[in-house]
């Protein structure tokens, strides 16, 4: 197992910042990667502050594409020890958290190919109304009953083996979708695929959730 890796530096390995006065607080996620791209090394106190930042970004993706690994925290690590080292590759800092987030999607599905998963690792527990309409994930209530606690859950667990039913690459683009909240460009990006392709998936794999769905909706 590689050595930790937290948003605190020791003291001994904690260098100047770029030998100037700014506090990396003071600076923007861009300016924070120019910093880091201009040593051989990245400067390791802006390195803390985008790590600092971005943190809980990386455990919000892990955590829905993988939610019942008992080592999320380990591949939170993984995923900060390749932006380390892969940093001064990145040639549009701009967009560093879609960099960011394709590194930690390409990570699960490198550990995913590893351990050879049967069982999805999918799991949506905070359903969200998406913005164009096309699905709508929010169960409405006022005060919930008892009767309406179950309802919700029972909905929530359809809508979960729905979701581990979709082909590996729906499920992907569903959740960065949905729940992650990106939008085509950057799953386009993150995945690698044709914006077509991404919104072919998108719309398939919303359509056949629906079909999964419907019927509860008609009971309900």
């Amino acid at each position: 197992m590689n050595p930790p890796l937290s948003a605190s530096w020791s003291n001994s390995e904690a260098v100047s910042v770029s030998n100037t006065e700014v506090s990396p607080t003071q600076l923007s996620d861009h300016q924070l990667v120019l910093r880091c791209q201009q040593g051989v090394k990245p400067d390791r106190a802006m390195f803390s502050e985008l790590l600092r930042r971005n943190q809980s970004h990386v455990e919000k993706m892990l955590y829905h594409l993988a939610p019942d690994w008992s080592d999320r925290a380990d591949l939170v690590q993984e995923v900060w020890i390749r932006v380390y080292r892969n940093i001064q590759r990145l040639k549009e800092p701009m967009k560093f958290r879609g960099w960011l987030s394709r590194i930690t999607t390409n990570l699960f599905y490198d550990e995913l190919r590893k351990r050879k998963r049967v069982k999805s690792p999918i799991s949506l527990d905070a359903p969200r109304q998406v913005d164009d309409g096309e699905l709508n994930w929010e169960v409405a209530t006022d005060v919930p009953s008892p009767d309406q606690d179950l309802s919700s859950q029972e909905f929530y667990d359809k809508l979960n083996r729905a979701i581990a039913a979709l082909p590996e690459s729906f499920r992907t683009t569903i959740i960065l979708r949905e729940i992650e909240g990106f939008s085509y460009e950057e799953i386009s990006e993150m995945t690698g695929v044709s914006l077509g392709t991404v919104k072919s998936r998108i719309a398939r794999a919303r359509a056949k959730l629906q079909s999964v769905l419907q019927p509860y909706f008609e009971l309900h």
